[in-house]
Order: C-alpha cells, then sequence, then structure tokens
C-alpha cells in the first residue's frame, strides 16, 4: 500500500492499493473529512493508465463530500476505483480490498458502484465491517431521493408527476428502481440500456418503450433521467435535447461546467446529481453512521433542496451546480469555524 499523508482536512489524500497474487490495483481518493468520515462508492472499470483511474476517483470524491454536505450528512466525500483487467481474480481481489479499507478504521465508509457487483461486496464485506451490501436497500433510497427531485422540476413547470414522460438511460439497480418509482408515480416511461435483454424485461414489466442507447438524449419526453455513466451531457449534447429538465442518479452527469452554462442557456431546468442522486448515501451513513431509525425524512428533503436550487438559478441566472457548490462549502466552512 503506497500512502500520501491522510488527515482529517485540507487537501485530497491519495492511497494506491496493490495486491499482485489478486491482481488489485485500487485507488482511494479521500477529499474532505470535515463532517465526518469519508463516503463514497467502489467504481470497477478498466482505465487506459492510472492517471485517468486518479483523475475519475478524485472527480467523484470531490462530488461526494457536496453531496453529503448539501443532504445534511455528518460524512464527508471519497471514492475507490478498483482497475478492472484480465488478471483481475475478483473474489480475492476485493477481499483483499475491504482488508486495506478496514485497517482505516472506518474513516471511509463505502458501497457498489458501476462495475461492482454483489458478489464483489460480499467478498469485501467479508474482511471490511465499513461496506453496505443492502444493494436493493441503496437502490430504491435513490430512486425515492431521484422522485423527489423530478417532483421538484415538475413543481417549477406547474405540472404533476403523473402525467410526465421520462427517458430513464440505464436500467441499473438504481436505473430500473427509478424507473419503478416513477411508473408508480404516474410518469410515462422511456427506457434504454446497452443490455438489451435488461431493458426488454423492465420495459415489459413497465409498459415502457424502448430506444435505442445512441438516440435516449434526444428522446422527446418532460425529463431527462440519466442513470448510468456520467459525463453523457456535454455542450454539444445539450443542443440536441428535446427535454425541458435533466435530473438523474448517475454521478457527474455534465461533462463540464460548459454544459451546465449550455443548459441554463436553453432554459433546461437542471437539478445536479449530488442532489438528485443522494439518496443511497443518505439511507447508508444515516444508518450506519448518524444512528437515524428512519433517514426517510432526509430522503424527501432533497426535493426541497432541488426546488432551492432551481429558484435561485432562475433568479440569478447562474446554473444549478454553482449554487449548489455554494451551498456546499458553506456548511463545510460553517463546520470547519466551530472546530
Amino acid at each position: 500500500m503506497e500512502i500520501e499523508d491522510l488527515d482529517a482536512a485540507g487537501a485530497a489524500r491519495c492511497l494506491l492499493w496493490r495486491d499482485p497474487p489478486s491482481g488489485l490495483f485500487a485507488v482511494l481518493v479521500i477529499d474532505d473529512l470535515t463532517l465526518g468520515p469519508g463516503a463514497g462508492g467502489v467504481r470497477t472499470r478498466c482505465y487506459p493508465n492510472l492517471a485517468a483511474a486518479m483523475r475519475e476517483a478524485s472527480a467523484l470524491a470531490q462530488a461526494m463530500t457536496r453531496k453529503c454536505a448539501l443532504a445534511g450528512l455528518d460524512a464527508g466525500g471519497a471514492k475507490v476505483v478498483v482497475i478492472d483487467h484480465p488478471g483481475l481474480d475478483r473474489p480475492r481481489a476485493f477481499a483483499r480490498l475491504g482488508a486495506f479499507i478496514a485497517e482505516l478504521g472506518g474513516v471511509f465508509r463505502t458501497a457498489g458502484d458501476l462495475g461492482t457487483t454483489g458478489a464483489d461486496l460480499a467478498a469485501m464485506a467479508s474482511t471490511c465491517p465499513f461496506v453496505h451490501v443492502d444493494e436493493r436497500g441503496l437502490a430504491e433510497a435513490a430512486a425515492r431521493g431521484l422522485l423527489a427531485c423530478i417532483g421538484a422540476c415538475a413543481a417549477t413547470r406547474g405540472r404533476n408527476l403523473a402525467g410526465l414522460r421520462v427517458a430513464v438511460q440505464g436500467c441499473g439497480a438504481i436505473g430500473a428502481a427509478a424507473a419503478r418509482a416513477l411508473r408508480g408515480a404516474g410518469a410515462t416511461l422511456v427506457l434504454a440500456d446497452l443490455d438489451e435483454a435488461r431493458v426488454t424485461t423492465l420495459a415489459a414489466e413497465l409498459g415502457a418503450s424502448v430506444v435505442d442507447v445512441g438516440e435516449v438524449l434526444q428522446a422527446d419526453v418532460d425529463v431527462l433521467a440519466p442513470c448510468a455513466v456520467g459525463g453523457v451531457i456535454t455542450q454539444e449534447s445539450v443542443a440536441q435535447l428535446r427535454a425541458w429538465a435533466v435530473c438523474g442518479a448517475a454521478n457527474n452527469v455534465l461533462a463540464d461546467l460548459g454544459a451546465a452554462l449550455a443548459l441554463q442557456a436553453r432554459g433546461i431546468l437542471h437539478v445536479p446529481d449530488e442532489v438528485a442522486s443522494a439518496g443511497a448515501v443518505i439511507e447508508g451513513i444515516g444508518r450506519s453512521v448518524m444512528g437515524l431509525a428512519d433517514r426517510g425524512p432526509l430522503i424527501e428533503a432533497l426535493g426541497g433542496t432541488a426546488r432551492a436550487l432551481l429558484d435561485a438559478a432562475a433568479r440569478t441566472d447562474e446554473p444549478p451546480v454553482v449554487h449548489a457548490e455554494r451551498r456546499a462549502r458553506a456548511r463545510i466552512s460553517a463546520a470547519w469555524t466551530r472546530r
């Protein structure tokens, strides 16, 4: 294990974990611990090089800092990425990763993320008590939070959830849970996923239509809900959007600030994913760190936060992500001042 010094505040710290027998090569970035232990999932992907893995881990950890601050949690931001490759012995590698995380003594609390399976989480949990393995519960919590935020978009436009046409991009655990919640609220769904069998099955269950993944961003819908990989909303893709709102549970939906400015210029509502996707971390941290018997009120409060950000954007003509960043930093600064 290679470590750059780890402390309770200040600049991000990066830990590199290697375990040659299992093929594990993982990066943990801890962005900020001012409000509490670092919270963030484990993402598993092929990366072209270590620098790319570190960049993604850093961006995701920063987003988790904002997410926890905006959700009112006693937690900061962190993220692990595991570099996938043909020689990765997943059961051994994730058990070893769990042991590495356990050595931190609770500084980092984790769960699943893109590319990490339930079996991977179970292997981690066999060596670490700080892993949330309730994928279904976390996905349903994420869906409840997303539903509250899409409701805020609807209210801003004088609409109700019932009758909205929503495109869900990505039908994994969170995307599927979001689709079910939206259908239960009376929305009409358009679904897209790289896994044809998965999206077809879900569409049949919910009476939804299916579009190609290459076409979903241009779907004729009210709301676009990206629930897969990040970076899908670019300045170029904004010009092709037909939706009047973007509100999804994927991490880092926007490619850059330019995409946020383009959405604002077109009058397309956008709830930052640090708010829209926060239900899962509220469920996990609220239970394990804050000891909350009922995490529901914090999840439902995401809708009010979303509405406040949308209203601020309308008043100032600055995109919601700018206001979200200010709100998050204000809470962290206040906590640091009280120390």
